[in-house]
C-alpha cells in the first residue's frame, strides 16, 4: 500500500504502453501481472488502510487485472479475489485523517483517491460494477477539501492523486 506497490506501477506502465502502442511492453506486463496475481484469492480489504498506506493494495491489484483480462475472466477472478464488490450495497469506509500535518496519516487521503480511481476503473464499461462509482465518488468527496492548505505533508503530492482520481470519473 505504500510506495512499492507493484500493481500500481504495472497499471501506470500498462496505460502508457497501450497509449503509445508498445505491444512488447504490454505483453510483458500482462505476463508478469498474471504470474504475480492470477492465483490470489480473498484479498483482505478490511485490513485497509493500515494507517500509513496511500494506495489500496486490493483495489490496485483488481484494477490492474481488469486491464489485462477479458471481462468474463475478470468477473470469475473477482469472485474469488474480492467477492464483496459484486454486492450492489457494497460500502467502504474512507481512510479518515485525524492530523493532516502528520506525514504518515495524510497518506489516508491518498488511499481515498487510490480507491476512487481503482473503483472507477473496475466499473468502467462494466454495468455489473457500476454501483462502485458511487463509492468512488464518496472517497473523492471526502478527501477533496484536503488538497488545499499550506501543509507540506500532503500538499506536495495530493494534487496529482486528485487529478488522477478526478480523471477516472466517467464524463
Amino acid at each position: 500500500g505504500e510506495h512499492p506497490n507493484t500493481a500500481f506501477g504495472l497499471s501506470f506502465a500498462y496505460d502508457f504502453a497501450k497509449e503509445v502502442n508498445q505491444a512488447e511492453l504490454l505483453a510483458l506486463i500482462e505476463k508478469r501481472a498474471t504470474e504475480f496475481y492470477i492465483d490470489d484469492q480473498g484479498c483482505p480489504l478490511e485490513w485497509e488502510p493500515s494507517g500509513f498506506d496511500f494506495l489500496s493494495p486490493c483495489l490496485e491489484e483488481a484494477a490492474l487485472m481488469k486491464r489485462i483480462m477479458s471481462i468474463e475472466h475478470f468477473k470469475t477472478w473477482m469472485n474469488d479475489f474480492l467477492p464483496e464488490l459484486n454486492d450492489e450495497a457494497f460500502e467502504l469506509s474512507f481512510g479518515e485523517v485525524s492530523d493532516r500535518t502528520d506525514g504518515k496519516l495524510v497518506h489516508l487521503d491518498g488511499v481515498n483517491f487510490s480507491r476512487a480511481w481503482s473503483l472507477n476503473y473496475i466499473a468502467k464499461n462494466s454495468p455489473e460494477y457500476s454501483h462502485l462509482k458511487n463509492v468512488a465518488n464518496q472517497h473523492i468527496n471526502y478527501s477533496l477539501p484536503s488538497i488545499v492548505g499550506d501543509s507540506y505533508e500532503g500538499g506536495h503530492w495530493l494534487g496529482s492523486f486528485t487529478i488522477y482520481a478526478l480523471n477516472s470519473v466517467d464524463k
